[in-house]
């Protein structure tokens, strides 16, 4: 896999326990700080409707 720059929220700057988020011109990546060798991929479009259920509270509990 090509050197990603990862990202994570500014409330997570100094925290281990973080989402981070990289963006390359084809796909979103996800991951944990906990475990950075399982990543996710995202399409654009999955990455849109992960952020739209989200927002629209379809996760929840």
């Amino acid at each position: 896999m090509e050197q990603l720059a990862w990202i994570r929220p500014a409330a997570c700057a100094n925290a281990n326990n973080c989402p981070e988020v990289a963006v390359t011109a084809d796909a979103v990546h996800l991951r944990s700080s906990l475990q950075p060798d399982a990543v996710a991929t995202l399409t654009t479009a999955e990455w849109r409707d992960l952020l739209a259920g989200i927002r629209n509270g379809e996760f929840d509990v």
